[in-house]
């Protein structure tokens, strides 16, 4: 809807769909494929305090989200603070890098469904025919359909508003979660002590698992893209990011030992190494001596795919919509359907790339993984130093949640943290940092943007005055001037 000339959304989303939303998002399906190497590489007890470890420095960078999210509850997040605190360029740049990590993981998820259901179906379905081979895999017909129809039923899905979305993001979550705890509880039951060794490794296997770590608590950032849709108490927002991130932790953790638990360490090294397992399921299977349980666990982890895609997409189209608000983009991604209220060309335009993204086959999965990994941390170092910059710049602006205790240093804290996530993918000191592949995503990404960037600047769109991006950006309540 239109408020003065400013594009607005509706407000559709309840206590629990936000949380759904943030949670669905950040569990996904990473941890039934990587579970297994987590306790391969670091020992149970070393992947246990990788987790912890990187939870807390997650609750460190999320209590900056929690404190500006309320402050400044728009559509946007990330681009709306950091335009707050330093300006349009560096708003910009924030806001074009959180979208690589939102499009990064939403593009990654029909090829993640792929390989779900042909693990699941195994056998049974058709390959439809090998089409070519990318990067040592094949891209078969059945590979394709799947993962582009996945993307044209969650682009539909979304296109239809915010509320339709929490529905489905709330449904799946439950399923998720119900089948993930069966699989802890069963899986301790029938397991063994014995099974949990070695309880360390060695500092490069402990490394290995800190590395994985920054990419499996990104999502509870996709609150602030939604704060401008969201119908609850401006305190309440802040409670539930924390919340969320508290979850995320308990329940990788409670995944870490329900595997080391159900399976010797020798039986789960080779499912590690078996390129077509899906170790946490094949765990499961081996725990209750049937391979049923696998399938059902697949099933579970599916929803994962599902709520995370979802997520993502929610996010990304989100940031696209406010950067066309506030004149960083093309005047047609601002527009807002009628009906569902939902930002339609942006949602088309992240549904295109996710349909497009199977193309690339199995061999993208890692590729999008870690690009999308190093904008979500770049742009956690924006929004730390934000934080921080706003403390001091505008501390009369009302935080109706606020980090009352050393605020400051949980702010220099949050800084330091994004910084070392950071550095974990340049080629300075980490033993994985980012392939060069990977950098051609991040740099072809960043290309495009400044093209658009200079395309917009100098067309109709980009001649804004100052005072019109101000409105655009924050609406009348929020505005300086």
């Amino acid at each position: 809807m239109s408020q003065g000339g400013r594009q607005e959304l509706q407000k559709s989303l309840n206590m629990k769909d936000v949380l759904a939303l943030a949670f669905g998002t950040m569990i996904g399906w990473g941890w039934i494929m990587l579970a297994g190497s987590w306790v391969g590489n670091g020992g149970t007890m070393g992947a246990i305090l990788a987790f912890v470890l990187g939870g807390v420095m997650a609750t460190f960078v999320g209590l900056t989200y929690a404190e500006l999210t309320p402050m400044l509850p728009l559509s946007g997040g990330e681009l709306v603070f950091s335009y707050r605190a330093m300006g349009y360029n560096a708003s910009w740049f924030t806001g074009w890098m959180i979208t690589l990590a939102y499009i990064g993981v939403a593009a990654w998820e029909g090829p993640a469904l792929a390989n779900a259901l042909s693990f699941l179906f195994s056998g049974l379905l058709p390959k439809l025919g090998t089409l070519y081979e990318l990067q040592g895999s094949e891209v078969t017909g059945i590979f394709l359909v799947i993962g582009c129809v996945g993307a044209v039923i969650m682009t539909v899905l979304n296109y239809r508003g915010a509320k339709a979305s929490a529905i489905f993001q709330t449904t799946a979550t439950i399923a998720m979660a119900i089948g993930g705890i069966a699989f802890f509880v069963s899986g301790t039951a029938t397991g063994s002590l014995e099974n949990m060794q070695p309880m360390f490794t060695d500092g490069t296997g402990f490394v290995a698992v800190v590395l994985a770590v920054p990419a499996m608590f990104v999502g509870f950032d996709v609150i602030p893209q939604a704060a401008e849709e969201m119908n609850i108490p401006l305190g309440k927002i802040g409670k539930v990011m924390i919340i969320a991130i508290v979850m995320a932790a308990t329940w990788y953790i409670i995944m870490i030992l329900g595997t080391a638990l159900s399976t010797p360490g020798d039986v789960l090294a080779g499912y590690n190494a078996d390129p077509d397992s899906v170790p946490v399921a094949n765990a499961w299977a081996y725990a209750m001596g049937t391979p049923v349980f696998g399938k059902i666990m697949i099933i579970a982890a599916m929803c994962g795919i599902l709520t995370s895609w979802n997520g993502f997409i929610v996010g990304a189209s989100r940031v696209i919509f406010s950067m066309a608000r506030a004149h960083m983009l093309p005047k047609v991604f601002e527009k807002v359907h009628p009906k569902y209220g939902s930002p339609t060309a942006a949602i088309l335009l992240v549904g295109l790339i996710t349909i497009l993204s199977p193309l690339l086959g199995k061999s993208a999965l890692s590729w999008f993984v870690n690009a999308a990994a190093f904008g979500t941390v770049v742009a956690y170092f924006m929004v730390s130093l934000s934080y921080l910059i706003l403390r001091k710049k505008e501390p009369q602006l009302e935080r109706p949640f606020k980090v009352r205790r050393a605020g400051i240093l949980v702010g220099i804290l949050a800084v330091g943290v994004a910084l070392f996530m950071v550095s974990l993918y340049l080629p300075i000191y980490s033993p994985s940092p980012l392939k060069p592949i990977e950098w051609c995503l991040v740099g072809g990404w960043i290309v495009l943007g400044i093209i658009l960037f200079i395309f917009n600047k100098f067309g109709k769109n980009g001649k804004a005055s100052e005072a019109e991006i101000e409105f655009q950006m924050f609406g009348d309540k929020y505005k300086r001037f």
